[in-house]
């Protein structure tokens, strides 16, 4: 049985190990003047089946978009990445990798293999099986979690039509509206 203590340090430890994990591969790319920020935007778009959308990278990258776009700018003048107009949506952009990047992604990947076969080297591949088990499972009650969380703030408690009446078609007043308000925390 785990104890609580185990249970307590799991998010900790899967936090500390990626950052680990990261930091050591970023000790490996340095240099080839590839910052951490830089090798994963892009990894992740030379994994992509397609050309990915700034907020499709931000959201991937775990940072918001204004601060990606300032990424995205650097990496774009220094030949990294091409930004295009997206032909399903000209409000967007998509992001490609430029040709200096695809001249490096192989051994970005190289080094990355390197560092996990080091890493992984002991483990017996039961226990990584189980490892990546529990870890998609985490994540995937994690995003759905989020998912649901994130529609059930878009709902209002009190829906108004357009024109300030209740969906009843009464005017909501400033008495109405607050008699609903006690009535709800009951």
């Amino acid at each position: 049985m785990t104890s609580k203590i185990d249970l307590e340090t799991l998010g900790p430890l899967l936090g500390g190990a990626a950052r680990a994990w990261r930091l050591k591969l970023d000790e490996r790319l340095k240099p080839m003047g590839l910052s951490q920020a830089k090798w994963r935007t892009l990894l992740h778009l030379s994994v992509a089946p397609g050309p990915l959308t700034q907020a499709e990278i931000a959201a991937l990258l775990g940072i918001e978009e204004p601060t990606l776009a300032t990424l995205l700018h650097r990496l774009e003048k220094g030949g990294w990445v091409v930004r295009k107009s997206s032909p399903r949506d000209r409000r967007c952009k998509t992001v490609h990798l430029g040709r200096r990047a695809q001249r490096v992604i192989a051994q970005i990947n190289f080094a990355a293999d390197q560092l996990r076969h080091e890493l992984l080297a002991d483990i017996p591949a039961t226990q990584l099986r189980t490892c990546i088990t529990v870890l998609a499972r985490i994540r995937d009650r994690a995003e759905r979690s989020e998912k649901t969380h994130r529609r059930s703030k878009r709902v209002s408690r009190f829906p108004l039509e357009r024109d300030g009446h209740a969906g009843n078609g009464k005017a909501i007043t400033k008495e109405g509206s607050s008699r609903r308000a006690a009535g709800s925390s009951k």
